[in-house]
């Protein structure tokens, strides 16, 4: 993460009643983002801000939104390409803008639209949700965007990369041209430029970073193994690494598959993946925060959505699908100017994925050797009264019920 400016946050045009609650929350010196952001952000002015992920981002556009609703400017949406990344907006935003009477209202899926309706009938002044149930709610037309005055892209780049390209452009036809959009993003890809230019007016860009830079207290290295040696390696891994460790995988099944292994090998882990439900996502964050969880297991679905302190290692147990998103991988450690480790296997066909991994990194990776005498995995537990088992869904085959109808009818 950036380190803090030796400025002040008294210096950037905030409205003391805000200044206030920043100092007794102990937010004395903003990051770059924030101090290049802000004074933008409270003029009315649009902005395209470029840095990398963890650098308080959500501060930097949360502030001058807040302020902006305490002047009674009007509405803000914040949109966001994941659940977990709205959430943790959504307690920061509100740490800031419940003691100044600020409401805000959550409208992500799997959440009951119900209950989001009876929230935005009470006239929330910040509403934060994903693409996918914004659209929802415009279709059901329980949501309104022609008031908003105030529009903030979050991670931008991400949600495009997510196929979120028409939801993004429907959402941006809903809400009135005199308004003030705020964009931000860790990359700029030529579609971001596009929005700016076609849906901004004028934006000031301001840029932390070179895109794709990695924060500089996080150090690297690979080991280049066989697919069946990365188990073992991971947990030898957990037993040399005593604090927590975030790991990666490429899919939902594989995280589930290897959160049974660790639970078998007496490691306490949490998944977070697609498949599972908004509280045992909550579930998985929050343990994982509170310590409960040492260890969580997770697709990139958790490459930008959390915010967790202290995370003493990053381990991308299978190579990201895109180099870019390395970069925000290890961005959850390494955190507030701390140190972070980040260990990544490949397997021997991968070393031209690494090569642009580290061509986005500018930089070469450290290469280690491999341990000898690796442990075999354990099985994953059948029994379902282990705690590392995970109900599936039982399968059956798919012409099995039309046996069953023919055999009745013969």
């Amino acid at each position: 993460m950036q380190s803090f400016t030796s400025g002040l946050f008294s210096q950037l045009g905030i409205a003391p009643a805000i200044l206030d609650i920043l100092d007794k929350n102990k937010f004395v010196h903003p990051t770059p983002i924030q101090e290049k952001a802000i004074p933008i952000g409270v003029t009315g002015k649009d902005l395209v801000g470029i840095a990398q992920t963890g650098t308080g981002k959500t501060l930097a556009f949360g502030i001058p939104m807040i302020q902006g609703a305490l002047q009674g400017k009007g509405p803000g949406l914040v949109v966001l390409p994941t659940r977990e990344l709205a959430m943790q907006v959504k307690e920061s935003l509100k740490m800031i803008g419940q003691p100044l009477g600020i409401k805000t209202t959550l409208i992500v899926g799997g959440a009951s639209m119900q209950n989001q309706i009876a929230e935005i009938r009470r006239g929330p002044d910040i509403v934060i949700g994903t693409p996918g149930r914004i659209i929802d709610h415009l279709n059901q037309k329980s949501l309104s965007l022609s008031g908003v005055r105030t529009l903030v892209l979050d991670e931008a780049d991400r949600m495009l990369d997510m196929g979120f390209a028409s939801q993004l452009k429907q959402i941006l036809q809903h809400v009135p041209a005199e308004r003030q959009t705020l964009l931000f993003s860790a990359t700029m890809p030529p579609e971001i430029m596009k929005i700016a230019r076609t849906f901004m007016q004028l934006p000031v860009q301001i840029e932390i970073v070179p895109p794709g830079t990695a924060a500089s207290t996080v150090s690297h290295e690979v080991y280049i193994l066989p697919r069946e040696q990365k188990l073992p390696l991971l947990l030898k891994l957990l037993q040399d690494y005593k604090g927590s460790v975030l790991v990666f995988m490429r899919t939902k099944f594989s995280v589930k598959k290897a959160v049974r292994h660790l639970h078998t090998a007496g490691f306490s882990s949490g998944e977070l993946h697609s498949n599972r439900s908004p509280n045992q996502r909550r579930d998985a964050l929050e343990g994982f925060k509170t310590g409960r969880y040492r260890i969580l297991v997770a697709t990139d679905i958790a490459a930008r959505g959390i915010d967790v302190t202290n995370i003493e290692l990053v381990v991308n147990f299978d190579l990201p699908t895109q180099a870019e998103d390395y970069v925000h991988r290890i961005g959850r450690t390494g955190r507030a100017g701390a140190t972070g480790h980040a260990i990544s296997f490949a397997t021997p066909d991968q070393r031209g994925d690494l090569q642009t991994i580290e061509k986005v990194l500018r930089k070469s990776i450290p290469l280690s050797r491999v341990p000898e005498g690796l442990p075999v995995p354990p099985p994953a537990p059948q029994n379902r009264n282990h705690p590392g088992f995970r109900h599936q869904e039982r399968r059956f085959p798919q012409n099995r019920g039309r046996q069953n109808f023919n055999r009745r009818r013969r």
